[in-house]
């Protein structure tokens, strides 16, 4: 059972990665649809997923396995980065991966705690007030930190980011959801053979 435990830690850890990885290289590219080029990029997608991974892992293994999960996806996620989608002759991608590995590594940490004092609460409460509060922190540390002083119009940006986050990370809950008891039921299966 401990070498099925720690295959699931290291999915959750890859799978936090590799969102961090693609949401880093989503966020360059605006979405060019409607006129939403001054106020949306395709990282606002993506991004939201690491909240979920974040929120599962903390109800599965508690908040100190999260915050776990939380650095080996971040280290992971910052590497792919750096050796993907950083155009080192360019200071915006460099910004890019430097804002988003403080961003990330910030909002998620609170996502923790948040989601930590919360879990006794209704199912959806610890998760959905955890995201919101971590997708506003990231998305106004991430866009400040990458795009102040550039001319690129952050603060738009960030609205528009903010408000897809939004929307995905209610639409998360659907999966958070019907994973939930597959992972309770994990858990009972664990105690019960432990004892």
């Amino acid at each position: 059972m401990i070498k099925i435990e720690n295959k699931f830690f290291f999915i959750l850890a890859l799978l936090m990665a590799l969102v961090v990885a693609i949401s880093n290289y989503l966020v360059q590219f605006p979405v060019n649809y409607f006129g939403f080029q001054d106020l949306l990029t395709y990282g606002a997608f993506s991004y939201p997923v690491a909240f979920l991974i974040t929120d599962l892992s903390n109800r599965r293994y508690g908040k100190n396995t999260a915050k776990k999960i939380v650095y080996l996806g971040f280290t992971l996620g910052v590497f792919l980065t750096f050796y993907f989608s950083t155009n080192y002759s360019d200071l915006i991608s460099i910004r890019i991966a430097i804002g988003s590995g403080i961003a990330f590594l910030t909002a998620q940490l609170i996502d923790v705690n948040i989601f930590d004092k919360l879990r006794n609460k209704i199912w959806f409460t610890a998760p959905l007030v955890s995201s919101l509060i971590g997708s506003t922190i990231d998305t106004f540390l991430f866009f400040s930190i990458s795009f102040y002083g550039t001319g690129i119009n952050w603060v738009t940006l960030s609205f528009g980011d903010l408000f897809v986050k939004i929307f995905v990370a209610l639409v998360m809950l659907i999966p958070f959801r019907l994973l939930l008891s597959h992972i309770q039921e994990n858990s009972t299966i664990k105690e019960r053979i432990s004892v």
